[in-house]
């Protein structure tokens, strides 16, 4: 039922209620104290603390018994701090980018086994294509997503598609692991990826990685249009375009957090 707060899952936010009342000590909480100072019921205050012990955002103190903030928790918000300043640093280049190509430019990061898109750059300055962020793509047949793995160590590499079944889209799909390799080979080779429609029939994207001090893959930006749009002459100018752009914003993202 909705009020005034609006709709409401009453065990998320209990589980919510609990991870913020935890962020206020260092020591950690027992279940007693937590059930008692928040009034919750002991049964299902122990619940929340399993699971959220078992997904790694909550540690339990084997001596005092006490539940402090884990290290899934520590990376969650590492992370959303990362894009926000990825996102706050890309977006004039992104612009720019799509004013000098008159086509549509992506940012995206991994998530999972998936790509993300975290923002957006219409040639027109325009609501349109708001709705696409946040965003999944699928890696083996978009540009975003085979720049964001190719330059994986293998055991890494390896470790990301042990899971993952890839969705054919169209006969242009790549959906076996040997071809997706060699796939991903060329891109090391040539430093971009190309969707010659592979995701979607009459739509190329042209995509490059963009790397962080260490040389590892943060986040990968994109050109995407039709096939008139990117004849595959044009591809190699536009690789070169993005691998500039990346470039910049990987410098300028460094220097803003040093």
């Amino acid at each position: 039922m909705a009020g005034k707060r609006g709709y409401v899952l009453p065990s998320v936010d209990r589980a919510i209620t609990v991870l913020e009342f935890l962020a206020q000590s260092n020591r950690g909480f027992s279940v007693s104290e937590i059930s008692r100072i928040l009034a919750l019921p002991k049964s299902s205050t122990f619940l929340i603390l399993a699971t959220l012990v078992n997904r790694g955002y909550l540690q339990k103190n084997s001596e005092s018994g006490n539940y402090y903030f884990g290290l899934n928790l520590v990376k969650l918000s590492r992370k959303v701090l990362e894009n926000l300043d990825l996102r706050d640093v890309a977006k004039t280049f992104l612009n720019s980018l799509a004013r000098e190509t008159g086509l549509t430019v992506h940012l995206a990061v991994l998530a999972e086994n998936e790509a993300v898109l975290i923002d957006r750059a219409c040639p027109r300055s325009s609501g349109v294509g708001a709705d696409w962020i946040g965003r999944t793509l699928d890696i083996n047949c978009t540009g975003v997503g085979k720049a964001l793995v190719a330059f994986f160590p293998e055991e890494q590499f390896n470790q990301l598609i042990r899971a993952k079944s890839f969705s054919r889209h169209n006969e242009n799909t790549i959906v076996t692991v040997k071809a997706f390799k060699n796939e991903l080979a060329r891109v090391r080779e040539q430093g971009y990826a190309l969707d010659d429609e592979e995701d979607e029939l009459g739509l190329r994207c042209v995509g490059v990685p963009m790397f962080d001090a260490e040389h590892r893959t943060v986040a990968a930006v994109s050109v995407a249009g039709t096939t008139e749009d990117i004849p595959l002459e044009r591809v190699r100018p536009l690789a070169a375009k993005l691998n500039q752009t990346a470039a910049e914003i990987s410098r300028r993202l460094q220097s803003v957090r040093i």
